[in-house]
């Protein structure tokens, strides 16, 4: 007698009886010989102590610096008029600041740079201190870029670790040399620095205990954030599925489902009340459907990325399809759930299934050669070595996933809360968005080294060479309406790389640029001060307009992105009906508890 088929493969076989098992696909895609075990072994006890960084991908960057430098004495001599003309505007500034504190400046900080801004930096001598460290860093940057020969990568390796150093050593970092830090200790009589060293205990007692920072236990999931009301509706080994609650009498016919990231909990898009885009989801007559992945452990090293869309994207479509019958879905996902969530949509549209009504990407990267400055990360020796830890440890630590993004912008996310907290005695106030930054999960091993491997060294995604089930899929077999949300200042997914969704070969696509970060950029409702956005639709048969000139082309418009992204979806509606019940247990997808779940609480 035959066995009984699998949910995933019952979900296949509905839509396509000849996709009912997507096979693995092997670790690494490199065709060198599998690495000896005692040399995994000797990687991951280095990669303990170097931070997960590999010390020959470093080695290499600096060679190849070090050696194009070296022969080229037409760049020695450029460095050298520039030391003289910095040494000699410095000068003459410091005898102009002598009777003039308010003479201008010799070098202005950067437009991001917020470590001088205070009117303290203008009082001798720390005018002095602060406008020599900026030519310094100004010289330094040009002793590491502009050199003939130095490959893109390792000539932005070099620069970046040279900027680190200097931010270790800026004039902001100490107590002699920073006028803010002396005036408060003067003030206080030293109180200051007491608090400060009580600070530093209390949170490195809780790093030890592997607790959150202090002041995050007031955003608990369940409790202050993700209080949205809904119901878990299914769960396997690496999602639950939530269904909010309507609170409206009628609802717009095709329901919503998002996919977040898995890199960190769903709950970002359901905040607090006031800034939660489910709620605001709801309040508007839609059905919506959350996926909450499950935080891996060791004993899911082996998961990989078709694992995340068979038991992610798939299995949701088909439990929301098994709710709301008969009706197209409207999905939306969220950094790498975008990314993922574009991978199934050219899947499906491949084999067929016309089950997606809409698409939207957040902060969604499809294009990969200009990935922001985590490329810097991303390299064949770096990702040797990271494959090594990972294979050692079963995942990849969120403490070692931070510690990355950290670095990218270390003055404003590691220096500034040390002088903060530990030389002035402050604590930071936490938002609710800090709080969720710092619940992190993990990255099961096999799925990040292929994600890092095939998406972000190969770019096999965009160049139709990521195959699933054994065939290529390309994106430019997805013909649903598109939108995709990119934010001005991203690191993590920059906008420019973001636009490169319209490269695709010609689906209808509304793109959006709004203002803020990775984060801060997408959880931007109405009413919230200082937002704005530019926005144009680009219809099937468009020509092609480039970034820059697209930017030029269309002026911001003030306030929330998310009304305009929500009119879009209200457009591609059938229109409305009553509201389906939470879960089908008819169809096997009974409630199994309130939302947020308990997923989100693994740590």
């Amino acid at each position: 007698m035959d066995r009984p088929r699998s949910n995933l493969e019952q979900a296949l076989q509905v839509h396509d009886p000849k996709e009912a098992h997507l096979p693995s696909q092997p670790w690494t895609v490199t065709d060198v010989e599998p690495p000896a075990t005692i040399d995994r072994l000797i990687h991951a006890a280095k990669g303990r102590v170097t931070g997960s960084i590999s010390p020959v991908s470093l080695a290499l960057a600096y060679l190849d610096w070090a050696l194009h430098l070296s022969e080229s004495p037409g760049k020695w001599q450029k460095l050298g008029e520039k030391a003289m003309r910095k040494a000699a505007r410095f000068a003459m500034y410091s005898v102009h600041a002598q009777t003039d504190r308010d003479c201008d400046l010799c070098i202005e900080p950067l437009p991001q740079d917020r470590r001088f801004r205070s009117e303290a930096w203008r009082r001798w001598p720390f005018n002095l201190i602060h406008q020599s460290f900026l030519l310094n860093q100004q010289w330094w940057y040009n002793v590491t870029t502009g050199i003939g020969g130095v490959s893109a990568h390792h000539e932005q390796v070099v620069s970046f670790i040279a900027r680190q150093l200097l931010d270790t050593i800026s004039p902001v970092n100490y107590i002699a040399t920073n006028p803010e830090v002396l005036d408060t200790t003067v003030r206080e009589g030293g109180v200051n620095l007491l608090r400060g060293a009580m600070n530093f205990i209390e949170d490195y007692e809780r790093s030890l205990a592997g607790k959150p920072p202090a002041g995050f236990e007031d955003f608990m999931p369940g409790k202050h954030v993700a209080i949205t009301p809904g119901k878990v509706v299914y769960r396997n080994r690496l999602i639950e599925l939530i269904q909010y609650a309507p609170t409206t009498k009628e609802v717009h016919a095709e329901p919503i489902l998002i996919i977040p990231a898995w890199i960190m909990k769903y709950y970002i898009l359901d905040l607090s009340p006031h800034n939660s885009l489910v709620r605001y989801l709801v309040s508007r007559g839609h059905t919506v459907f959350m996926v909450s992945w499950h935080n891996p452990t060791a004993q899911d090293r082996d998961l990989d990325m078709e694992d995340y869309l068979r038991l992610g994207v798939l299995e949701a479509l088909n439990a929301v399809q098994a709710i709301v019958p008969q009706r197209k879905i409207n999905t939306v996902g969220y950094c790498l759930g975008g990314t993922l969530l574009a991978m199934a949509a050219a899947y499906l549209a491949q084999i067929g299934d016309e089950r997606v009504n809409s698409l939207t990407l957040l902060a969604a990267q499809t294009d990969f050669t200009e990935a922001g400055e985590l490329t810097l990360f991303i390299d064949d020796s770096q990702l040797n070595f990271l494959d090594d830890i990972m294979w050692n440890q079963g995942f990849l630590d969120n403490r070692q996933m931070a510690g990355a993004f950290q670095l990218l912008r270390s003055h404003d996310l590691i220096w500034s809360l040390v002088v903060q907290q530990y030389l002035l005695g402050g604590r930071q106030t936490v938002t609710d968005l800090m709080a969720w930054n710092a619940d992190a999960t993990r990255m099961p091993a096999r799925m990040h080294s292929e994600y890092l491997h095939r998406l972000f060294l190969k770019n096999d995604l965009f160049a139709g060479r990521y195959k699933i089930n054994g065939r290529p899929i390309s994106l430019g077999d997805i013909r649903v309406p598109l939108f995709a949300v990119a934010t001005e200042t991203d690191h993590v997914a920059p906008w420019t790389s973001v636009y490169k969704i319209n490269l695709i070969a010609d689906p209808d696509i509304t793109f959006l640029l709004t203002n803020g970060g990775h984060n801060a950029g997408i959880v931007s409702e109405p009413g919230h001060k200082g937002r704005h956005y530019r926005m144009a639709h680009s219809p099937s048969g468009t020509n092609y307009i480039d970034a820059e000139n697209w930017f030029l082309s269309n002026p911001p418009v003030e306030g929330s992105w998310w009304p305009a992204w929500a009119g879009w979806v209200e457009k591609h509606a059938s229109g409305m009906a009553p509201p389906p019940e939470m879960g089908a247990r008819k169809n096997g997808y009974a409630p199994l508890g309130d939302a947020p779940g308990s997923y989100v609480m693994e740590r």
